[in-house]
């Protein structure tokens, strides 16, 4: 299995930015697919995630209206829409996939991350 983010880069306070995460190597249907992310100095933090079978949606508070997760099922890609962004939201972002159904944040499969800078 193989998740490629992409979509990082610089953005300034208050735009957007719109992260994607190929899945290659493996069927589109991880029962929780999701977004992290590790801001530098700091520990890997939680961010938002989906089971799509179920409609079920879990978000950090520090990113929930702000950010959404979206899908192409037809491209295996799953997109992080990053709206209203503050400096704080600088870190590598991480998407993740977990074929378990009870949530946790103990992802069975990861990406490499892509950086994400906002700057003030």
């Amino acid at each position: 299995v193989q998740l490629v983010e992409s979509g990082g880069g610089l953005a300034q306070a208050g735009g957007s930015l719109r992260l994607s995460c190929v899945f290659r190597g493996h069927t589109f249907n991880a029962y929780w697919m999701g977004w992290f992310r590790q801001a530098p100095g700091k520990e890997r933090e939680f961010v938002e995630a989906v089971a799509w079978s179920v409609g079920r949606r879990r978000y950090a508070e520090s990113t929930k209206g702000r950010f959404t997760i979206a899908r192409d099922s037809a491209k295996r890609t799953m997109y992080l829409q990053m709206d209203s962004l503050k400096p704080e939201d600088t870190a590598v972002y991480y998407c993740a996939a977990k074929y378990g159904s009870s949530w946790s944040e103990n992802m069975d499969y990861w990406g490499k991350g892509t950086l994400v800078t906002v700057s003030s």
